[in-house]
C-alpha cells in the first residue's frame, strides 16, 4: 500500500513521522515547505513530484491543512488525479458543511472522503498521543484504522461524514473559551495585587482547571508567546463554530464574546502568536503585563 501525506506544518509534520514509524507501507509526502518535505523523508518517507503525482499513485491520502479554502484547493487537484477507491482523510479542521459538500463531489469518482480532524496540541502530535476522530463510512474507518493508529493515541468513529467536524469545532470552542475566561481572571488577580504565582498554583490544584488554563500558565504567563497554535488559526476554528452554532440556532452568549476578544489580538498584530496572546489584549487595555 501506498500512503500520501498532504501538509507538514506543526501538526501534519510530527504525524507524518510518525506514520512513516509506525507502518510498513511506503508514505509518500508532499508540501510547499521544502525544509518540512525533508524533515519527513529523513525519518524514510518519499517526496512526490506533485500533488498530483502523489495523488495518482496513491491508494490511502491523509491531508493536514491550515483552513477550509486549502483544504477545498487539494481536494480539487486529488480529485482530477486520484483513483478510484482512493480513501481520503482529512486531518484539518474544517466547516461540517465544506466536508460533505466535499465527500458528494468526490464519491462519484470513486474517492471516499471522511473528515478526521485530531486534538491534543503540537506535544501529543509529535509523541503520538493526538485523537483523531472520524466521521465517515465505517467500514472504511475500520479498514484503515491501524493507518491511523500509527500516529495517534485514541481513535473515535463519531458517526456520518461532517460529525468529526461537529466534535473538533465544539472541543475548539470550549478550549478557547477557557483561554479567554482564562486571560480575564488572570488580571483580575494582577491588578487586585494577589501572588499570581500561588493563583496559579490554586487554580490547576482546583475546580477552574483546564488545559486553556494551563496553556496559558506555561506560555502567556511567562512571556513565550511563539505559536504553538497560532491565534490565526484559532481565530479561523472559533468563528467556524460559531458559524456552526448559529446554523443550528443556538444562542452565541460566550464564544462571540471570545471570538470578539481574538479578533482584538489580531487587530493589535499578534496573529502570528501563540493563542495565548489573548492575554496581551487585557495588558494593553489595562498597561499592565501579566507575568509569573
Amino acid at each position: 500500500m501506498k500512503i500520501g501525506f498532504v501538509g507538514l506544518g506543526n501538526m501534519g509534520g510530527p504525524m507524518c513521522r510518525n506514520l512513516v514509524k509506525g507502518v510498513n507501507h511506503e508514505v509518500v509526502v508532499h508540501d510547499l515547505n521544502p525544509e518540512a518535505v525533508r524533515a519527513c523523508t529523513e525519518q524514510g518517507a518519499t517526496a512526490a513530484a506533485s500533488l498530483a503525482a502523489l495523488a495518482g499513485t496513491c491508494d490511502v491520502i491523509l491531508t493536514s491543512l491550515p483552513t477550509p479554502r486549502h483544504v477545498e484547493a487539494v481536494a480539487t487537484e486529488i480529485a482530477a488525479s486520484a483513483r478510484p477507491g482512493t480513501a481520503f482523510f482529512d486531518l484539518s479542521t474544517n466547516a461540517p458543511a465544506v466536508v460533505r459538500r466535499l465527500h458528494e463531489e468526490l464519491a462519484p469518482r470513486g474517492i471516499t472522503l471522511l473528515d478526521a480532524p485530531v486534538t491534543g496540541g503540537v506535544a501529543r502530535a509529535v509523541d503520538g498521543s493526538i485523537v483523531v476522530m472520524v466521521g465517515g463510512e465505517e467500514a472504511v474507518f475500520e479498514q484503515h484504522r491501524a493507518i491511523l493508529a500509527a500516529f495517534s493515541g485514541t481513535l473515535v468513529h463519531v458517526g456520518p461524514v461532517g460529525s468529526a467536524s461537529v466534535a473538533k469545532l465544539i472541543n475548539n470552542m470550549l478550549v478557547l473559551c477557557n483561554i479567554a475566561v482564562a486571560a480575564e481572571g488572570m488580571m483580575i488577580g494582577r491588578m487586585a495585587g494577589i501572588d499570581l504565582t500561588k493563583l496559579v498554583n490554586i487554580i490547576e490544584n482546583g475546580s477552574g482547571d483546564s488545559v486553556g488554563f494551563r496553556g496559558l500558565a506555561a506560555r502567556g504567563l511567562k512571556g513565550e508567546f511563539k505559536a504553538s497554535f497560532a491565534l490565526d488559526l484559532a481565530y479561523k476554528d472559533l468563528g467556524l463554530a460559531v458559524d456552526l452554532a448559529t446554523e443550528h440556532g443556538v444562542p452565541g452568549l460566550m464564544a462571540p464574546q471570545a471570538l470578539a476578544l481574538m479578533r482584538m489580538g489580531r487587530a493589535l498584530g499578534h496573529g502570528g502568536l501563540d493563542s495565548t496572546a489573548m492575554l496581551k489584549v487585557y495588558e494593553v487595555l489595562m498597561g499592565k503585563e501579566v507575568r509569573l
